[in-house]
């Protein structure tokens, strides 16, 4: 076979296949879709935009973020973290009132990082607009090897208080020795950089693990038609969600009659240790209410 390139993990690779390693080693998935005709919801948006200038619109993004967040606080089970010992079959589930949604976002660089959009329960449309502009302009001022190494110090400080020592002494070898070495800024550049204030750039606190993390499929690839099949959840969380792209759909409206519709096609994936389908419904309820009187729009903008 004729190599084209070899490539190395570098840190953010590094980060993801521990993670996404770790939740299909522990965790049991369960992955159900969902959609709902949302023609109308679409054409509110775009009344809401017309009002508003270039850099304050709303994306279908943010407000796929609003309902999600309406749709956790009415099913306050899905937005929590399990602590499980699977030698001893004991388990924990604690679920928080705060929603801190981990959202992986494509940087300038092209690179994938996931940031915590923290408390979005308390935002409305406007605020989650500033707020998610904020972030990636911050991500833009930032060195992000830096920003991993930083939460990385932490995340190991927790598990060797955990009792991990053999987890991190061969993260430590596979990160600071050889080909795989990391490199993260030293001297001169290092002071230079941490001189620039924390709220121009990201810190560990942006990247921390969040209640749950919701994956906008669809911004990667408009012109997507399907759905996403499957979705790891990312320990400890015990939910993630996926939104898909828009897409045309033939549907039947309120007079059993079909005709073209647009609908938004999205994965939800749960641990099954700590939930099982019926304690998810209330979240699709809530959704379906939100699609079904999408005027409620304009009252969270």
């Amino acid at each position: 076979m004729e190599i084209i390139k070899t490539e190395h993990f570098d840190l953010a690779r590094k980060i993801v296949s521990h993670m996404t390693s770790e939740s299909w080693h522990t965790i049991p998935h369960v992955c159900v879709t969902y959609e709902h005709e949302a023609s109308e919801f679409i054409n509110v948006l775009k009344e809401l935009n017309r009002e508003r200038t270039p850099d304050g619109k709303i994306t279908l993004n943010t407000a796929m973020l609003k309902v999600i967040t309406e749709g956790l606080k009415a099913c306050p089970a899905m937005n929590g973290h399990i602590d499980f010992n699977e030698k001893l079959v004991r388990g924990t589930v604690t679920l928080f009132k705060n929603i801190d949604i981990s959202m992986p976002t494509i940087l300038e660089d092209g690179r994938m990082m996931t940031i915590n959009m923290h408390s979005m329960e308390e935002k409305n449309l406007t605020e989650m607009t500033e707020a998610v502009k904020n972030s990636l302009e911050r991500a833009c001022n930032s060195d992000m090897n830096e920003v991993m190494m930083d939460a990385l110090v932490d995340n190991s400080i927790n598990e060797i208080k955990k009792g991990k020592l053999g987890e991190i002494f061969y993260r430590l070898i596979g990160s600071k020795t050889g080909k795989y070495k990391i490199h993260s800024l030293s001297g001169a550049a290092k002071k230079e950089y941490y001189r620039i204030p924390e709220r121009f750039r990201l810190t560990k606190h942006d990247i921390e693990q969040g209640t749950v993390t919701v994956s906008n499929l669809g911004s990667i690839y408009r012109d997507w038609h399907g759905d996403c099949a499957i979705l790891e959840i990312i320990p400890p969380q015990i939910a993630a969600i996926g939104i898909g792209a828009l897409q045309s759909k033939a549907v039947v409206d309120n007079e059993n009659k079909v005709c073209a519709g647009k609908v938004i096609p999205i994965t939800i994936a749960f641990d099954h240790r700590a939930l099982d389908m019926g304690d998810v419904v209330p979240f699709m309820k809530k959704l379906d209410s939100i699609f079904e009187n999408p005027q409620i729009l304009k009252k969270w903008a």
